[in-house]
């Protein structure tokens, strides 16, 4: 069986200094990643952007500017925020991030493309924008500085997946962008038909929505949790029937 791996994408949203494009440039070409997306007005790309970038001019050049976030998501497989604020509570599901070693072990599960979103140099990522993502990884660090500088940030997650591309793996199918939307449209129908309180539904939806994203399903469970859904759903609608 030939083993493919998947396209890993950087996408800077919103990156304000010249000079850290070149840098995250540079670690790009260190570890073997070629696409860089920059998103919603990035700022221009100088000449201390190439120089920072030294002989990774050619992942500048290459380089695609997006107008919205939408836009530049709108293809990815499987998105992966990263943030350096997380949430403690297991009732809050936004910033509920999975450590960057346990993710670098199951993504490559995964085919197609991955897109690593790395947020603003002041104030990381929105709400909405890490709401959009299927997960959201956090790189250990000391409570003294939480927050790594944007170049060093895309370093050491590049750094953890190219190590452990090195390492021989099993792959199995898991599903795509349009099964992930028909397990979730399924999720709400289901939320919908057991008259789940309006005030808790969007949390749990992305409760559900993270609990997907860190398991990775396979076509197989996929399918199985379909089946369920399905028949659970004709089941009360039945019920209203009678």
């Amino acid at each position: 069986m030939t083993i493919t791996t998947p396209t890993f994408i950087v996408i800077l949203v919103e990156p304000k200094y010249s000079g850290n494009i070149g840098a995250v440039a540079r670690v790009m070409m260190n570890f073997n990643v070629e696409q860089l997306y920059l998103v919603n007005n990035p700022c221009s790309l100088n000449n201390e952007c190439y120089a920072r970038a030294m002989h990774a001019t050619s992942i500048l050049d290459n380089a695609k500017t997006f107008s919205s976030f939408k836009k530049a998501t709108a293809n990815i497989d499987y998105l992966v925020a990263t943030s350096s604020i997380e949430h403690f509570s297991d009732k809050k599901h936004l910033r509920n991030p999975l450590l960057l070693e346990e993710f670098t072990k199951k993504i490559f599960d995964v085919t197609g493309t991955i897109g690593l979103l790395f947020g603003r140099e002041d104030y990381g990522l929105l709400n909405t924008e890490i709401a959009a993502a299927d997960i959201m990884i956090k790189i250990p660090t000391s409570p003294a500085y939480l927050s790594l500088n944007l170049s060093h940030s895309v370093a050491v997650v590049l750094y953890s997946l190219y190590i452990h591309q090195q390492e021989p793996t099993k792959q199995r199918r898991v599903i795509g962008p349009q099964e992930k939307q028909k397990l979730h449209e399924f999720f709400s129908q289901l939320l919908e038909e057991i008259h789940y309180p309006d005030h808790k539904k969007h949390n749990t939806q992305l409760l559900f929505k993270r609990l997907m994203g860190r398991s990775i399903p396979s076509t197989w469970e996929y399918h199985t949790l379909m089946g369920v859904f399905s028949k659970t759903l004709e089941q009360l609608q039945q019920r209203k029937k009678n």
